[in-house]
């Protein structure tokens, strides 16, 4: 699409009505519900970095879109380990093993596990135990996975000055019934690999924060990375890498199978990148990041103002970080 095509407005528009970025305000209850803590040691970062010693042991967990449970138990199997991968290793860590708890028919537990065991061995990621209850009632489907790192790469590090990384596969498809971008066939030979390109990242220093691109998507996830620091930066939309085929608006509202945005210090910059090219996944630097506390975009001479970074989950920014 020709920069001249974009409509700004229209996309700026679908970003703020984006039923994934509303989906994260509810998280503000969580600072009201649980004692003070910090972002790194949760919650705030995709992760909670537990201290192990010299190292530290990354937690999370999802749970799973109920209709998507429903529509493609197969896919919500998938889509559970995905998303826990991606969350460990966007705090920079290996992962080593995932749990999860099903509530389903029988049929649909089959389905979900299926899918599960696929994703497990192609991310080479064993599921060590978890939870099944066979019910007639609705399904739902969680997991909870485990990582390990000795640099954790974490928003409380994201710093005016610092450059803006986004790294993402291209390859693949849009599901036609959810805001999904999916890489899975495309690159199923190299999704191990692949994750495992973020503790790389860490452990070489080559970057100091990241946030997977999930279902806020690009912009709402970025806006989550900045959060903390209150941040901001100007994006040029026609630097922005996207799949062919698939409108601007459409990838900057959509979950992508991988997609991480980084923030760097300048002086690593091309070696991050590098890292990425070298495998085949398309690497760009998006520009700095400033104290706007906003992100905004631009096209030509035209400047839109697009998210404020503040507000976007309601976590309590206020908690000190040890």
């Amino acid at each position: 699409m020709a920069t001249s095509d974009i409509d700004l407005g229209a996309i700026v528009e679908a970003i703020r009505d984006h039923p994934g970025l509303a989906a994260k305000k509810p998280l503000a209850r969580i600072s009201d519900s649980l004692p003070p803590r910090d972002w790194l040691t949760g919650p705030g970062d995709d992760g909670a970095a537990i201290a192990m010693g010299s190292d530290f042991a990354i937690v999370c967990g999802e749970a799973i879109f109920p209709p998507f449970v429903a529509h493609d138990p197969h896919g919500a199997g998938i889509a559970a380990v995905l998303a826990n991968v991606n969350d460990v290793a966007a705090m920079g860590a290996e992962p080593l093993a995932i749990v999860d708890t099903i509530v389903a028919d029988a049929s649909t537990a089959e389905q979900v596990l299926a899918g599960m065991r696929w994703a497990s061995e192609a991310y080479r990621v064993p599921i060590v135990g978890g939870h099944l209850t066979i019910s007639d009632g609705p399904p739902s489907v969680s997991a909870f996975a485990l990582g390990s790192t000795t640099r954790p790469l974490s928003a409380t590090n994201v710093r005016q000055g610092q450059r803006l990384v986004i790294a993402a596969s291209l390859d693949g498809r849009m599901r036609p019934d959810f805001p999904f971008f999916t890489s899975l066939d495309a690159r199923r030979d190299h999704l191990a690999h692949d994750v495992r390109l973020l503790p790389e990242v860490a452990e070489r220093g080559l970057a100091i924060a990241a946030k997977d691109i999930s279902m806020a998507g690009l912009i709402g996830s970025l806006a989550m990375l900045f959060e903390f620091s209150d941040a901001g930066i100007e994006l040029d939309v026609s630097q922005i890498p996207t799949p062919d085929g698939v409108p601007l608006a459409q990838w900057l509202t959509c979950f992508p199978s991988f997609g991480f945005l980084l923030a760097c210090e300048e002086s690593t910059v091309e070696g991050c990148l590098r890292i990425f090219h070298e495998t085949g996944i398309t690497a760009h630097d998006l520009g700095t990041i400033d104290a706007s506390g906003m992100v905004r975009l631009c096209q030509g001479d035209q400047t839109v103002d697009c998210l404020p970074v503040a507000g976007v989950t309601g976590l309590d920014r206020n908690s000190s970080i040890e």
